[in-house]
């Protein structure tokens, strides 16, 4: 015989499984988000460098200024031998830089340096004509031009790039590295006097020599 079953405590029962904690209400769509802690910045640390690098390669730099000690060299001379800055020591020394032997540029800035050699002597000074050109090159050049002055080659630009005088340059059009011409006036004690840079040709070495009086006479 089937028990009959008490309404009253089937309603309190279902009542008590009807009452369950209420669920927190999920955040609203555009409310506040929640703020992650900011990352802690490292102290001392130093800035980046932001400055973009250059597509061309730096190369050895060399800041020729007056009144520095002239860089020391020794290098072949036209004449077979080696010549050094040691050799004209006591004496003021013109160096003067040329791109190419036998070139009309060079040939005139020779046969003018040569023409006033003995007015260079009487003020107690050398001249030395240096360029890349391999020792027989300026052999030739001395014997054609009937030149006077000494001349030496600096086939592997070390003394070149030591005196600053190896670098960029166009000519017609066309760029490449070569030399730059100057004349560096060197005094008795091997200090650097003066320094002619992008030089003109045409009456430049009168402009030399009468720097050098200016100041000996």
């Amino acid at each position: 015989m089937a028990r009959k079953t008490n309404k009253k405590t089937s309603k309190k029962v279902s009542a008590k499984t009807s009452k369950k904690s209420p669920r927190k209400a999920a955040p609203k769509a555009g409310g506040t988000k929640a703020v992650s802690p900011r990352a802690k910045t490292p102290l001392n640390k130093a800035p980046l460098n932001k400055t973009p690098a250059t597509g061309k390669a730096a190369g050895k730099t060399h800041a020729l200024a007056e009144g520095m000690a002239a860089p020391t060299f020794r290098l072949s001379r036209d004449d077979g031998n080696s010549i050094s800055l040691k050799d004209f020591a006591g004496r003021n020394l013109v160096l003067y830089f040329y791109p190419r032997a036998d070139t009309p540029g060079c040939t005139l800035e020779a046969a003018d340096f040569t023409r006033l050699a003995s007015r260079f002597e009487a003020a107690d000074t050398a001249i030395l004509g240096v360029s890349a050109d391999p020792q027989a090159a300026l052999q030739r050049f001395r014997k054609k031009h009937a030149l006077s002055i000494a001349l030496a080659s600096d086939e592997t630009h070390a003394m070149l790039e030591a005196y600053g005088v190896w670098g960029e340059k166009t000519f017609m059009g066309r760029t490449f590295d070569g030399i730059l011409r100057t004349t560096v006036w060197i005094d008795p004690k091997g200090k650097i006097v003066r320094i002619w840079r992008n030089v003109k040709v045409a009456g430049h070495a009168e402009a030399v020599l009468e720097a050098i009086r200016g100041v000996f006479s």
